[in-house]
């Protein structure tokens, strides 16, 4: 089921009446865990046996650790818990992928290995609850958090459908807590939740999917070389479908928790404004950054041992979190171009530290950070390597008898839509959504949510999944 459907609104509308009826606490969090189950199981109802098994292990996992005597105990259970997270997702994500590298690698040396297809199937948003699973217990065992008190509580923030599948990658201690108490959303929340829910939507059904796929799909998937202006506006175009398609979800899903009375933090901070690679992903995929840097960065050794470490530890750190991304080398490359990008930032600022940059000179930074995220996302959105070179050589000029790809029309929607997405992050840059919202007139609130609810319904989407499903 995904938020841009009439099934999830008619879903979402039982789910919001059940909650708001005079039941007793315990009674509606089942309900809520019910849902949530019937949520994941419209994609493969057998999948849930995954989502039972992580609750399962996780939670027993995490007693474990609470009782045992020793490190070597402790170790041990903590390792119950990361290699039946991480086995499933080496599985279920990256099975076909190993294998198929696995018989690349016995061709280069004259072995012909021809095994049968593994035929895998991916369960939708695994990336995203085995990391939040694995986090209960790491942190439990870096005795960073107490367990759980409640059973029903930890089952329900494992499946909890707002960000069940495609995040925020939520912690324990952010959500479990308000499973303890009563809550309801007050006419004010209930609102303001309706509210991101609509301008979670609209980015999705009318920004990503109406107005910037087209572009993108014409230049990463036509099979032509594109010119200079077709592949950057083709790039340009994916650039703020990504932002708008998983921003989208994310709005829409802490919309949706908000509604029912429950807070869950910001994944996305107008990543466009950012002035730098830190700063870029200090506002892109909060919730990932703060768990790659609390989990990997950190044991890997941080900033805590020289220059040197420290860049090793950024390299694997983003490299692993392009291969979290998806199954294929190409998402490594975009990890490491990223790891590379914080690396030389990281020297640049050691060696520029007392230079402070003016107005014009900040926006020049920031435009520069998005020409260089803008030549990452290449091989985030090209399904291989050739496609990504021709797209790369058409973006620098080298593509010169290319013939047109894209319509004037296509150029227009997708130079509008992109320079008003950049406008709106740089306006926004050191403001938040809710004081804006506040200090607007209420009647020019109004309007411009009665604009959106009006263009989603008339996008006629098709109801297409949300991009970071398929991670």
């Amino acid at each position: 089921m995904v938020f841009n459907t009439l099934t999830f609104v008619a879903f979402f509308a039982i789910v919001l009446a059940l909650h708001s009826l005079r039941l007793g606490w315990t009674t509606k969090k089942v309900n809520l865990l019910l849902a949530s189950y019937v949520f994941y199981a419209a994609w493969n109802p057998p999948f849930i046996l995954l989502l039972w098994i992580s609750t399962v292990v996780d939670w027993y996992a995490a007693q474990g650790l609470v009782r045992a005597e020793g490190k070597a105990k402790r170790r041990a259970w903590m390792l119950v818990s990361v290699v039946a997270n991480l086995g499933m997702l080496l599985y279920f994500k990256y099975g076909s992928f190993l294998l198929g590298n696995f018989t690349a690698l016995l061709a280069s040396f004259g072995v012909d290995y021809r095994p049968p297809a593994p035929d895998i199937v991916l369960p939708v948003g695994i990336s995203f609850y085995t990391f939040a699973t694995m986090s209960y217990t790491l942190d439990i065992y870096l005795r960073r958090a107490a367990p759980a008190r409640s059973f029903l509580d930890y089952a329900l923030f494992v499946t909890f459908f707002p960000h069940l599948v495609a995040g925020p990658i939520m912690r324990p201690t952010e959500l479990v807590p308000q499973f303890e108490v009563p809550r309801r959303a007050s006419a004010q929340q209930l609102a303001f939740g309706l509210g991101l829910m609509t301008l979670g939507l609209f980015n999705k059904v009318v920004l990503a999917d109406t107005l910037l796929s087209g572009a993108a799909e014409r230049v990463f998937d036509g099979g032509r070389a594109p010119g200079m202006l077709d592949a950057w506006i083709g790039t340009l175009a994916f650039s703020g479908q990504i932002f708008c398609d998983f921003a989208g979800y994310s709005t829409t899903a802490i919309g949706a928790a908000l509604c029912l009375g429950f807070a869950m933090p910001d994944n996305f901070r107008f990543p466009y404004a950012a002035v730098g690679f830190s700063d870029f992903w200090r506002r892109w995929h909060i919730t990932l950054s703060s768990w790659l840097r609390d989990y990997l960065y950190i044991p890997l050794g941080g900033n805590r041992h020289g220059p040197l470490r420290t860049a090793a530890a950024l390299m694997g750190t983003m490299l692993l979190g392009g291969l979290w991304h998806g199954a294929a080398w190409t998402f490594v490359v975009w990890g490491g171009l990223h790891g590379t990008y914080l690396v030389v930032e990281r020297g640049l600022r050691a060696r520029f530290a007392a230079w402070q940059p003016g107005p014009v000179a900040l926006f020049a930074l920031g435009l520069l950070t998005y020409a260089l995220v803008n030549l990452t996302w290449v091989f985030f959105r090209a399904k291989d390597f050739p496609t990504a070179w021709q797209v790369l050589r058409g973006m620098t000029g080298f593509n010169g008898d290319a013939r047109p790809i894209l319509a004037t029309a296509f150029v227009a929607i997708v130079t509008a839509v992109v320079a008003g997405l950049l406008a709106a992050h740089w306006y926004m840059r050191e403001r938040t959504l809710e004081s804006v919202v506040a200090r607007a007139p209420p009647t020019l609130v109004a309007v411009l949510w009665g604009v959106m609810a009006f263009a989603i319904v008339i996008s006629q989407g098709t109801g297409n999944a949300f991009i970071y499903f398929q991670f």
